[in-house]
């Protein structure tokens, strides 16, 4: 969008007309009638209040809020009914997009000048749209009380330098979760780390776990994994690197941090679980949703991909009635591990409009901020709140516990240079692992040597835009 890409032009502010009193008495001279006339009481004259200037702006939008009696966009509808009595002047048009087709929608959207005005999203499109010019900085509407309650961690994700482009809302660290009802009928629930308060295991632990599945309840796979798209990712990255007690990328995310040789040992023992059945069969060609529903339907002990948020909306999709608890990914040395956080906002896209971006802003503004609905958008996301001063919206034990672990939460690569292209070198090398064509070392060192001169590239091309 070569428009968008040049920034386009810079925010006008909007003129707010205030009301006057004028003081109306007869000019004073020193006749005597004049001087009658005076004493008069003077009358105000207040004109009439300008009419907000009519505008309409268009809200995509991921299925983020729970459904409303199975209706997909129902909450959303609510939403904007309330923010219409605060802003009758502002029509909001709602498409809700999937998270399946919806990327590509917006792919297509962004090419054809055509984008939408607001959308809530996660940092790993959003930042890449904010490097490339395509969205308006929200600076000026995040006042210093919100940037001071949240994490320096989430607003890395949510900022290009000093711009923020993204407006924190909701937030759940990521981690695996068990079918603590499968353990409990094998009798197997001491396997499990959930008598300690923040759940650390080790990987020996897990193995046990496991491998107790596998022979108590052999209709039950184990464990999952997924290796079809990037949809997902951030699930097989946090595995790997906590089972190898590594990271992704370096703290700087200037280069890759993963191939390791204990990661690359830890991605040959997905590979040969996969081979023992304590870990699901064809997951080269399995999608992170395909195992989760997997999970959904009782037929999987463990899953990778998962949340406080992801487990408050798949509440309607069980198949089975089960117990579905959070766990951190277990560590190869019971060290604390690295979670990567599930982080949700919204983003105004420049499109040219001043009018319109005013208007998307104070959308954002609405469902982040408004007294009486920021809270209800929180519950319905199923998240936790992205300022640490809002806490305790749940009684669930589980929810409890979410907030314990954030302690566990780490930066994100999704805020990387060269991100979008980054994601796409890593399930193919998962799958050729998965397959036997690589060993782990020789999927990582050459992820590796992909994604960093992504990396490189990525920065070159930012330099010389500049």
């Amino acid at each position: 969008m070569r428009a968008m890409k040049k920034g386009l032009m810079t925010l006008i502010g909007v003129a707010l007309v205030g009301s006057q009193l004028v003081a109306c008495t007869n000019s004073s001279t020193n006749t005597p009638a004049n001087t009658a006339t005076s004493t008069a009481e003077s009358k105000t004259v207040t004109p009439s209040p300008v009419a907000a200037k009519p505008v309409e702006i268009t809200w995509w939008n991921f299925p983020n809020f729970q459904p409303l009696d199975g209706e997909v966009g129902k909450y959303e509808k609510q939403i904007i009914a309330a923010f219409n009595k605060k802003y009758p002047e502002i029509k909001v048009n709602l498409e809700m997009i999937t998270f399946e087709g919806g990327p590509q929608k917006l792919n297509v959207a962004i090419a054809s000048n055509s984008a939408p005005d607001v959308i809530y999203d996660a940092p790993g499109r959003i930042i890449d749209w904010g490097k490339k010019k395509l969205l308006a900085p929200l600076n000026d509407i995040v006042t210093d009380e919100v940037k001071k309650d949240i994490t320096p961690a989430l607003w890395k994700q949510s900022m290009v330098g000093d711009q923020i482009y993204m407006y924190p809302i909701n937030t759940a660290p990521f981690m695996m979760a068990v079918n603590k009802t499968v353990f409990e009928k094998i009798g197997a629930l001491d396997l499990l780390p959930l008598s300690r308060p923040d759940r650390t295991w080790t990987v020996a632990e897990y193995e046990k776990a496991l491998q107790a599945v596998k022979e108590k309840a052999p209709e039950i796979i184990p464990t999952g994994f997924f290796a079809k798209s990037t949809a997902g990712d951030q699930g097989t990255r946090a595995y790997i690197a906590n089972l190898g007690v590594s990271r992704f990328l370096s703290e700087d995310n200037s280069k890759v941090a993963i191939n390791t040789d204990n990661a690359a040992k830890a991605l040959d023992w997905v590979a040969k679980a996969t081979k023992d059945k304590i870990s699901v069969s064809g997951s080269a060609s399995l999608a992170a949703a395909d195992v989760n529903d997997l999970f959904l339907q009782g037929k999987l002990a463990f899953t990778l991909n998962y949340s406080a948020v992801l487990k408050a909306q798949n509440v309607p999709l069980k198949k089975v009635q089960f117990e579905d608890i959070l766990l951190p990914f277990p560590t190869l040395d019971g060290s604390k591990p690295k979670l990567e956080p599930y982080l949700g906002g919204m983003a105004v896209f420049n499109n040219g409009n001043a009018d319109k971006i005013t208007a998307a802003k104070k959308l954002v503004d609405f469902i982040a901020n408004d007294p009486e609905y920021a809270k209800k958008n929180l519950i319905q996301t199923g998240g936790l709140s992205a300022r640490t001063s809002i806490t305790g919206l749940y009684s669930d034990a589980e929810y409890k516990y979410a907030e314990t672990a954030r302690q566990f939460i780490t930066d994100a690569p999704t805020i990387a240079d060269g991100y979008a292209e980054i994601r796409t070198f890593w399930f193919p090398e998962l799958q050729r692992v998965l397959t036997g064509a690589a060993t782990g070392k020789e999927a990582l060192d050459s992820f590796a040597t992909k994604a960093n001169e992504a990396i490189a590239k990525a920065k070159k091309d930012q330099a010389a835009a500049k």
